[in-house]
């Protein structure tokens, strides 16, 4: 039977020497929101982020997400799909929202859909993740200010909220295992999970 999942508000935090600040670091199926002036991280295969921040007020979130890809029926295929995805969008702009952010004032950067998972090509899962949250965006009327989607490495990426300011790494020489392992272990988790229930946006 199958059990059901939740995006989960991301727990790691650490001071980030760098960058001289708190930060949070966030993993397939997390989130994190806050209004503070400091720095989420993430690393990106083949899942992707949004990055989305109340332009005037500074409040701000990241999260991180795959569509899972699934069985038979390729319309239910999709509708599911796209069910977790909208889920996993709608938690964020929500906690946007309860922090104080006005809906009018969002305005996001996106990240992900690398080419990474090996077996994952056939049927694309960086791409249409990317064209998801795209298309998501659009709907919402959430103006994307910047994006970094798609091509074959995975990327590191350090988001400020406060500033809107991204700094993406695109991981050439690094070995990947650990990234690709993450994914595929939490690709494995949403084939056997359901999405937990619907959110309403307000």
């Amino acid at each position: 039977m199958a059990t059901s999942i939740e995006e989960q508000f991301a727990t790691n935090l650490y001071f980030d020497k760098t960058f001289n600040c708190e930060a949070a670091k966030i993993l397939p199926g997390e989130y994190y929101t806050t209004d503070k002036d400091m720095v989420i991280v993430t690393v990106l295969g083949s899942c992707v982020s949004a990055c989305i921040r109340d332009k005037i007020s500074g409040i701000g979130g990241m999260n991180h997400f795959m569509l899972p890809d699934g069985g038979v029926d390729p319309d239910s295929v999709v509708s599911e799909s796209m069910r977790y995805g909208t889920y996993a969008m709608e938690i964020l702009i929500n906690q946007l929202l309860k922090g104080g952010a006005r809906r009018e004032n969002l305005e996001a950067k996106i990240f992900g859909g690398g080419n990474v998972l090996q077996g994952f090509t056939a049927i694309n899962v960086g791409e249409k993740n990317a064209q998801f949250v795209r298309k998501y965006l659009k709907n919402e009327n959430i103006r994307v200010m910047g994006e970094d989607l798609n091509d074959v490495y995975p990327r590191k990426v350090y988001f400020f909220p406060k500033t809107g300011r991204v700094l993406v790494k695109k991981l050439k020489q690094m070995n990947n295992y650990t990234v690709v392992q993450r994914e595929k272990s939490y690709a494995d988790k949403l084939q056997t999970n359901t999405v937990a229930g619907d959110v309403e946006l307000f």
